[in-house]
């Protein structure tokens, strides 16, 4: 296995701050990267914040917080991948978005550096293929949020070797997750059965069958999900959903993959769930 001590995180959103405060916390040098200004300052503020949090809940103490957080360093330039061991991308999904990064990182990075990205659905083999290392090339898709949430799925590409994906594994339980070994297949293993069943909740509604709210309450109360898919769907971003079920559909062209057309009516008329103030349900 490689020696992981420094840890670079792209993207410094939501899953990007997350990802980067539990390897802060996981004893880790990481570097949080955006080159958007605004975006960096949310990053750092949001895991100063949750940090807190736990030492009001006495999770973690002060000291513990402090340390975290000098632990952490934000970055404007990509070329303080030179001092990474691993870099985790977490930006927006999408393929040549993420496949362009990881040609840039490719030529900065040194050459023991692990590559991972924290796609939720995207083709590891197809990332790998942009870079000269194809065989340290792997998926780490951590869940939101990520300082709660304990599964990540640990994705081999076709090329990804047996030491890449034990190192990332090991690096998964010192972060106190749980890692299951995925192969490179659409949606891998949580998307694949999760998205299909929101899907199925929407055409639910879509058919006239029953109410966003009977719909939610049929999984809570009849199945004992902690939240209904409908709710769900909105917290994850209606975007999100339909991108991912487009995935599903053009990766295995199985027409049980195929998004429901309320879904791609809400995204097209901007109603995306809670982050734009409207989806199934409305939170302005």
């Amino acid at each position: 296995m490689k020696t992981i001590e420094n840890i670079m995180v792209i993207g410094a959103g939501q899953m990007g701050a997350g990802i980067a405060q539990v390897c802060a916390q996981g004893g880790y040098t990481v570097y949080l990267h955006d080159k958007n200004d605004e975006a960096r300052t949310k990053g750092i503020n949001t895991i100063d914040k949750l940090l807190e949090r736990s030492v009001q809940k006495q999770r973690i103490s002060a000291q513990e917080k402090e340390d975290a957080l000098k632990r952490l360093t934000l970055s404007n330039r990509l070329q303080d991948a030179e001092q990474a061991d691993l870099i985790i991308e977490a930006v927006v999904e999408n393929l040549q978005v993420k496949a362009s990064i990881f040609h840039e990182l490719d030529k900065i990075a040194p050459t023991h550096t692990l590559l991972a990205s924290n796609t939720s659905s995207l083709p590891i083999t197809e990332l790998a293929a942009h870079t000269k290392r194809p065989d340290q090339v792997i998926g780490m898709h951590f869940m939101n949020p990520v300082p709660v949430m304990k599964l990540v799925e640990i994705i081999r590409g076709l090329q990804t070797s047996e030491e890449t994906f034990q190192t990332i594994e090991q690096l998964a339980r010192n972060l106190a997750k749980t890692p299951i070994a995925v192969n490179d297949f659409p949606g891998f293993v949580s998307n694949r059965i999760l998205m299909p069943m929101i899907n199925e909740a929407i055409y639910t509604l879509y058919e006239g069958i029953a109410t966003v709210e009977d719909i939610d309450t049929s999984m809570k109360l009849g199945m004992n999900h902690p939240m209904g898919p409908l709710t769900l769907a909105d917290f994850i971003g209606l975007d999100t959903c339909l991108y991912i079920m487009e995935v599903l559909h053009e990766g295995f062209a199985d027409s049980k993959y195929r998004p429901c057309p309320l879904l791609r009516q809400y995204v097209k008329a901007g109603w995306l769930g809670k982050k734009s103030g409207k989806g199934f349900y409305n939170y302005s």
